[in-house]
This record gives structure tokens, C-alpha cells and sequence, in this order.
């Protein structure tokens, strides 16, 4: 037996930000993702505690939290985040495209936009940024099976050549949605490239 055999997989949980805005991210959080707060505290390192500290915890589904929010006043935006090392970006999974591109609709309409969409091949993606400039990602898989996605990334000559896909308008797969095409044609049709946007991308948007 390999060693990573031995290994107990746990599963992913929960991951936690720091933030100097703590209502503004719950709210978009709560938008984006339907994440409700569990418990939100100004002091929760005791009374005594040597800085000024408050948070949130919050979920959507049945978990005691998914995010945690640590709050403290005194931090500041990093004009150079994308020099630094750090957190790359978080990724939520939707069950089909119809979920996906439905989301994008409401959150469209709240003037919440992704800065970036892509059909990697095995998933189709929308990236958003919360306020604090955190990338998050919103997909849904394009196999509808992680097996099957998962071999398509060790296996297609296609996906090893262009690993980041191809950029599209998530208005024009709107379009073609209400136009009648499948979730499969869609698929196809990003993954062509014959979506894209009418302009330029630049991903360091994301970097």
C-alpha cells in the first residue's frame, strides 16, 4: 500500500479571511453564496484581549461555518496582492450550467459582475472578486461527473495545450441558453472559442 493510500483524507471544511469590513463582506457573501451568519462577536478573544478584534462565522448548508471573518480595524487593502504570495482563490460548485448561469443572471442584476469567465473544458467558470479583492470562483462541471472531467485533465492533448481554456461573455451564453442550446452545446461552443468576448482579456486580472 502507497503512502498516500495510508493517508486518512479528511475533508475541506472551512477557510478563514481577514478583513478590516467585516458587514460589508457578510453581506456579499450572503448575495453571492446564500451565507448566513451562525454567530458574530465584537470581542472574540475575551474581554482583556490585547487587540481589537470581532468576526463572523458563516455557512450555507448544514456545516457549524464555512467561512470565518476575522475582523480588525486596522488593516489595509494590499495594492500589491498580486506580487505576494498568498491565496489564489476559492472555488464553489454549482450541479449543472442552468445553476450557474441563473446565478449570474441575479447577481447581474445586483450589479455584481464576474471579472473574468472561462471554459477550462472540464469546468465552466465565473470569477468574482468580494470586496476585499478575494478571488472567487463559481463553476459548474461540464462532464457532470468528476471522474470523467478529472480524466479529461490527465488525459486530453486539448486541455494539456490550454489548461486556462478560452474566455467567453457570460451574456452571449446567456443568449444562446434562451436560444434553445443544451448545456452540452453550450459547452461546446465556449470551448470552441466561438463565445468570446468582444474584447480583449487580460487574466492578470486574476493573478
Amino acid at each position: 500500500m502507497s503512502e498516500i493510500q495510508k493517508t486518512i483524507h479528511p475533508t475541506l471544511h472551512h477557510y478563514g479571511l481577514t478583513t478590516a469590513n467585516l458587514q460589508t463582506m457578510v453581506e456579499w457573501y450572503a448575495t453571492v453564496l446564500g451565507m448566513r451568519v451562525v454567530f458574530q462577536t465584537s470581542s472574540p478573544l475575551g474581554k482583556n484581549a490585547p487587540i481589537r478584534v470581532s468576526a463572523a462565522w458563516v455557512t450555507n448548508d448544514d456545516a457549524n461555518h464555512r467561512i470565518g471573518l476575522i475582523a480588525m480595524p486596522q488593516l489595509t487593502q494590499d495594492a500589491q496582492k498580486s506580487t505576494h504570495v498568498r491565496l489564489q482563490h476559492t472555488a464553489y460548485e454549482y450541479d449543472s450550467l442552468d445553476q450557474l448561469l441563473d446565478t449570474y443572471i441575479r447577481l447581474r442584476d445586483k450589479d455584481i459582475k464576474p471579472i473574468l469567465s472561462a471554459d477550462h473544458g472540464p469546468t465552466t467558470s465565473m470569477y468574482y472578486a468580494d470586496p476585499d479583492g478575494n478571488s472567487v470562483e463559481l463553476f459548474a462541471d461540464n462532464f457532470g461527473d468528476w471522474e470523467e472531467s478529472g480524466n479529461f485533465m490527465r488525459l486530453s492533448a486539448e486541455f494539456a495545450a490550454m489548461p486556462m481554456g478560452k474566455y467567453f461573455d457570460p451574456e452571449k451564453m446567456v443568449a444562446v441558453r434562451a436560444a434553445g442550446a443544451t448545456a452540452g452545446e453550450i459547452h461546446r461552443q465556449a470551448y470552441a472559442g466561438e463565445l468570446s468576448p468582444d474584447q480583449p482579456v487580460d487574466p492578470r486580472v486574476l493573478m
